[in-house]
């Protein structure tokens, strides 16, 4: 992940910016610092009068259809009662610690593998494997306390670019137990793309000697979309798995112009793993730009 504020500017006023600079701009000039923000990361003009590429609206949607319930949902804690009272709980992953200091972590009751996350941000979070040799590791251990407690004092609102949702969620931990059946394996991903309430775009993730992936149409039919071209596209049959899980997700996002479901596999049961409302935070990269478009053709901002 980039983060502006890790990179040099050749003069104030100019992106990248720093996470104070972001963290401090009027809602008012939101539109100014995103269009210079978008150019910098695309190399694109933004045009938010008449978007119509895929990442051209999720901009749009960053600056003109933010709510309430998406900052609550964009919250690791607080979406499982959302999840909870849309499908039920045992598509919900157990928690097994929740709080705002990390030192308060009593780590003698957790398993021996788990994740740590911060509830607030994307990707910041620790997988632990082995809890013994984490907490004999005093100097991984402080690494992992330092990066928490800064996180705890940030929102990653200043360091994503503007996703407004992230603002004003209350900075927390949550402690989840590691879904894997072999610790040096990931687990088999499912992303679910819901455009104006219908799940259009089906991707299954997996991890082999790379990363594997499988991309599918409303008729589960593989198509030829990559996101980024950093992973193997391959042609597979859609499994019941996959199917259940876009049938969730299509509960879960009826009620929003656009929502990415993510879902984790383990054991042959599906766990909801989060919503993600603005994906790749509108700077998606395609190996076939083409499909900037055609995503953004799904996507009716007036419905």
């Amino acid at each position: 992940m980039e983060f502006f504020g890790l990179f040099k500017r050749e003069k104030i006023g100019e992106p990248p910016y720093s996470y104070n600079e972001l963290i401090n701009i009027d809602e008012k000039e939101y539109p100014i610092y995103l269009k210079k923000i978008y150019k910098f990361r695309t190399n694109k003009n933004l045009n938010l009068k008449h978007p119509k590429t895929f990442n051209e609206k999720i901009q749009w949607l960053k600056l003109y259809d933010s709510t309430p319930i998406k900052t609550e949902l964009t919250d690791k804690v607080l979406v499982r009662n959302y999840v909870e009272k849309k499908i039920g709980t045992e598509y919900l992953k157990p928690m097994l610690w929740v709080g705002k200091n990390f030192s308060d972590i009593n780590f003698d009751v957790l398993p021996d593998k788990f994740i740590i996350k911060a509830a607030h941000g994307c990707k910041w979070q620790y997988i632990i494997k082995d809890k013994e040799k984490f907490i004999n590791n005093k100097i991984l251990m402080q690494i992992i306390k330092n990066h928490f407690d800064g996180w705890m004092t940030q929102s990653f609102f200043a360091w994503a670019g503007l996703e407004k949702q992230y603002r004003f969620i209350e900075p927390k931990i949550l402690i989840e137990p590691l879904l894997r059946e072999n610790t040096d394996e990931n687990p088999v991903e499912y992303e679910v793309y819901c455009f104006n309430g219908i799940p259009k775009i089906f991707q299954k993730i997996q991890y082999k000697d790379t990363r594997v992936v499988s991309i599918f149409n409303k008729n589960f039919e593989t198509i030829n979309l990559k996101f980024k071209p950093n992973y193997k596209l391959i042609n597979e049959k859609a499994e019941d798995n996959l199917k259940k899980a876009v049938e969730l997700s299509k509960e879960l996002a009826k009620d929003f112009k656009l929502a990415r479901i993510d879902w984790i596999l383990y054991k042959n049961h599906i766990y909801f793993n989060e919503i993600t409302f603005t994906p790749f935070s509108g700077f998606c990269e395609f190996e076939d730009e083409k499909w900037n478009y055609k995503l953004g053709k799904m996507l009716d901002l007036n419905k």
